[in-house]
């Protein structure tokens, strides 16, 4: 981790809040997410650069039109229309109270539902938290969190809550296996040549094996033990991508940034919340997997380049979801993962 000291993340921040969560009808905007990572891994002087070129394809956050209130939110939840007014919402919510207790009481609301957008409801939310807790490591505990940081999460949840949609298929993990094995036992879709995620996550209850496949994870006896796992899963999950990343090498991130996500947030929750959010996590990981999976593994050949050096690689790369994904990946630390990182850099096209 690279601190911080020129407000640049926050900076970022506010210039991204004005624009709306999605563009072009429904492609997710990554840039808080991104911006995160890069001033993280010590690349804060690339950021405005790279707002500057990313702003462009952005469109102005929706206008807020009729109020939700504290007692009618479930009428508003998974309501796209709404994109404009959950942010206000959420705004309130976080002047009111710490935002510690504004997350702890709306993680359990949103968590079914963290398929939405594509998984990057989930995955915004945990760079947002992520930014507050390092926030915190820093030393800044004893002064109110920074305004900017506040308002992301703000927006994070409230584009979770907007763009809600739960999984057709549950999971609870019951079973013996470790999550490599499981991941690895998890079949794919029917017909993987359908365009458009939710026909392929409608696929899910009729792939044969998936439901058998999700609950063949072992179970967690103790929050401890929901974090170990979780931590487990979301190595397979990058090992995975480095094998099969040729499946679609944009979507099959998300197998691996999806559960990091609930992974990052964990440390802000209550611990009774880290198991049922381990079962949630293992379960879009696997649907992720399912439905970009190819037939054969491809093998990593190569050394693996040191942390530092693969981060620069993605930065001067440019595009968001390989950003995001060699930022899991450094998560992982480990060599596999790096080489699944290199991968990512090689697989998909570079911004410009």
């Amino acid at each position: 981790m690279t601190l911080d000291t020129s407000g640049t993340l926050d900076e970022a921040f506010d210039r991204l809040h004005e624009c709306g969560p999605e563009f072009e009808g429904w492609l997710t905007n990554h840039g808080p997410m991104a911006v995160e990572a890069l001033v993280r891994h010590g690349q804060a002087g690339a950021v405005h650069r790279w707002v500057d070129a990313y702003r462009g394809r952005l469109e102005e956050l929706p206008a807020p039109g009729e109020r939700i209130s504290p007692e009618g939110w479930r009428e508003a939840l998974g309501d796209p229309k709404r994109l404009g007014d959950w942010p206000v919402f959420f705004t309130e919510r976080l002047a009111a109270a710490p935002w510690r207790d504004v997350l702890a009481e709306w993680w359990p609301r949103l968590l079914p539902g963290l398929a939405g957008g594509a998984t990057h409801v989930v995955i915004r939310t945990g760079h947002a938290v992520r930014a507050l807790l390092e926030e915190e490591e820093e030393g800044a505990s004893s002064t109110a969190p920074s305004a900017p940081r506040i308002a992301e999460l703000g927006h994070a949840l409230a584009y979770w809550a907007a763009r809600y949609w739960a999984l057709p298929v549950a999971a609870v993990p019951t079973g013996a296996y470790a999550p490599e094995d499981a991941l690895a036992g998890v079949p794919g879709i029917p017909d993987p040549q359908v365009i458009g995620i939710h026909k392929r996550f409608a696929q899910l209850p009729q792939t044969p094996g998936f439901a058998d496949a999700l609950g063949a994870l072992r179970p967690a006896a103790s929050p401890e033990e929901a974090r170990a796992l979780l931590g487990e899963v979301v190595r397979a999950a990058t090992h995975w991508y480095g094998a099969y990343a040729h499946g679609n090498p944009v979507m099959l991130v998300h197998a691996a940034t999806a559960p990091n996500a609930v992974l990052r947030t964990l440390p802000a929750l209550p611990r009774e919340l880290w198991t049922p959010s381990y079962g949630a996590a293992w379960a879009a990981s696997a649907a992720v997997t399912a439905m970009y999976r190819p037939g054969e593994a491809a093998a990593l050949r190569g050394a693996a380049p040191d942390a530092e050096e693969l981060f620069a690689r993605v930065a001067e790369h440019g595009d968001e979801h390989a950003i995001k994904f060699v930022d899991t990946a450094l998560d992982v630390g480990d060599e596999a993962a790096l080489l699944a990182g290199v991968r990512a850099v090689e697989s998909i096209d570079p911004v410009g």
